[in-house]
């Protein structure tokens, strides 16, 4: 399971380059990938709703932009300097441009959240990082109301037939890229070998049922190299 400390210091040093390397390494699908996660939360016209591991905060200013129904949207993550590039662009995108949004710092295995406060809580890309996702899975479940929604955008293991390609991409080219745009290659090292650990969206959906979710579904996106799942508390 991945350090907490080491995983802090990594987002601390990669944050201000950290959107325009998602939108490199990936050829923009990132962007779509989100969209989804969006759409399937608009589906469910939830009001109060925890983006969890928010990083720069474009999944929780997404949601203020195409949920009409979320008017208390909390941005929470443990790495601050993340949560300062999400202050960024609020700033730049003016003082009331996501009134239903605020940020806030906090340990996605142990939230500074109430019980059963949210109706839904959304996590992408972030989930990888939990030093245990076991803990951090049910601690979503703790702050969702009865019948509350997650959903999870997370990194996945590829269809078969394009796992060859995807780990030569992971491997080689992936690291080499982001070392030219971040200057810190060691970090996406450590993305490669995250992504290449992490379980399939079939394991990942039984991980979410044995925390105590029903109804768990999961969406094989570009290839399964990443999945989308959904689960009810």
């Amino acid at each position: 399971m991945p350090d907490p400390i080491a995983v802090n210091s990594m987002f601390s040093r990669i944050a201000c380059r950290y959107d325009v390397a998602n939108r490199i390494l990936s050829g923009g699908i990132d962007l779509w990938w989100r969209r989804r996660l969006v759409a399937a939360v608009k589906r469910d016209q939830p009001h109060d709703v925890l983006d969890l591991a928010t990083g720069s905060g474009d999944i929780a200013f997404a949601l203020s932009r195409k949920v009409m129904t979320a008017k208390n949207i909390i941005g929470m993550d443990f790495c601050q300097p993340m949560l300062d590039e999400a202050e960024i662009k609020r700033a730049a995108a003016g003082e009331n441009a996501f009134p239903g949004v605020r940020f806030q710092q906090g340990d996605g295995l142990a939230l500074p959240l109430a019980d059963a406060s949210f109706d839904a809580v959304t996590i992408s890309f972030g989930l990888r990082n939990m030093a245990d996702r076991a803990k951090s899975l049910t601690e979503m479940r703790r702050v969702l109301r009865p019948g509350g929604r997650m959903y999870v955008l997370e990194f996945s293991q590829p269809d078969p037939w394009f796992k060859p390609l995807y780990l030569f991409y992971l491997r080689h080219v992936l690291p080499t890229i982001a070392g030219i745009v971040t200057r810190d290659r060691a970090a996406y090292v450590y993305l490669n070998e995250s992504i290449e650990q992490f379980p399939g969206r079939h394991q990942l959906a039984q991980e979410i049922k044995a925390a105590g979710f029903q109804n768990v579904a999961a969406t094989g996106l570009t290839f399964g190299i990443v999945a989308l799942h959904e689960a009810v508390a």
